[in-house]
């Protein structure tokens, strides 16, 4: 089954949940909606973010989405990449290129992971957002783009502007409206829900039993909404249904159930009264394999972050890699 489209769906309805928690998101998304103004976005890595943002801009706006990676405006072609630049501007501009700001006009311009957002570009960012005109790399002339902003991270910018990282006048031209998104953590009501979604998208009809899914909502989820997503697609893979089993579940989710047991000490001893059930016995190799599998799909393949997320170190990750024939 094809992923659906945001913009064919009812905005509130790509908001899965009936939390607390959701339903105050809810509200939020249609106030939010109605106006122009810009809009902060705070969260956790993996709630979400991008998505509100999205459900925020198609309340109203039928202008383009347009997403701003600030993670990845570095180096020397960020300006070009924000700005566009103008032909003959450098060597290789063999024609003129519009920027991303260009792009958003008449619509939204998401700025994501507004954080990283080097110094000097947030000073030129900022004088975008008041004039609402700005230069194109190599151009003599200014250009103009009308658009909403809305803006999303996972620092405390406020934080950032003492630790002169960001710049206060800019914090405050972007913190009009606000709204943090709860971890997953403290919406497990939600996660039923979530998993349905998951298992209609990526699912071939596949169920989860009351253990798997009992396990499945105690986890805290540390890479929250994108975590239990991958989970989801991890094990539909790895299982030809209808039903999901124990032995499907990530390695993290096993694992941190295993300590579970063992800090409340109610673990029942197998015995003949007690039957184990083989099947859900993985070798010891196996749950390795996974677990690195699993760090690196998180990681997106950044072998150094998987290393210290699997609490390795990155020699020996390597060695395990060559070991398993990954």
């Amino acid at each position: 089954m094809k992923p659906q489209i945001a913009f064919d769906l009812s905005p509130l309805n790509t908001l899965i949940g009936n939390s607390s928690a959701m339903r105050e998101l809810h509200r939020q998304v249609t106030r939010m909606g109605k106006s122009r103004y810009p809009v902060l976005i705070l969260g956790e890595t993996g709630t979400g973010k991008e998505v509100v943002a999205r459900a925020i801009h198609n309340m109203e706006s039928r202008g383009p989405f347009v997403v701003v990676d600030c993670s990845s405006l570095v180096g020397p072609l960020m300006e070009s990449e924000l700005f566009g630049y103008a032909k003959g501007a450098f060597t290789g501009a063999h024609a003129q290129k519009l920027g991303l700001l260009d792009a958003a006009n008449g619509g939204t311009a998401f700025l994501d992971e507004i954080g990283e957002l080097p110094l000097d570009l947030q000073t030129k960012l900022l004088r975008v957002l008041q004039e609402k005109e700005f230069r194109a790399v190599g151009a003599l002339s200014q250009r103009s783009s009308n658009f909403r902003v809305i803006a999303a991270t996972n620092r405390d910018l406020a934080q950032e502007v003492e630790a002169k990282r960001f710049r206060q006048d800019l914090y405050y031209r972007l913190n009009v409206m606000r709204v943090r998104l709860a971890p997953l953590r403290e919406r497990r009501d939600d996660i039923p829900a979530l998993i349905t979604h998951f298992l209609a998208r990526y699912g071939n009809e596949h169920r989860v039993p009351d253990e798997v899914m009992n396990m499945l909502v105690s986890y805290d989820w540390p890479g929250n909404v994108r975590e239990l997503e991958h989970a989801v697609q991890q094990m539909v893979a790895m299982n030809s249904g209808p039903w999901l089993s124990r032995a499907d579940l990530p390695s993290t989710v096993l694992n941190r159930d295993a300590e579970k047991r063992s800090d409340t000490q109610h673990a029942p001893i197998p015995s003949v009264s007690q039957p184990v059930d083989a099947g859900s016995i993985l070798p010891l190799a196996e749950v390795e394999k996974r677990a690195i599998l699993e760090a690196l799909a998180f990681t997106k393949g950044d072998r150094s972050t998987a290393a210290e997320l699997l609490d390795i170190g990155r020699t020996t990750l390597y060695r395990k890699l060559k070991e398993y024939g990954l």
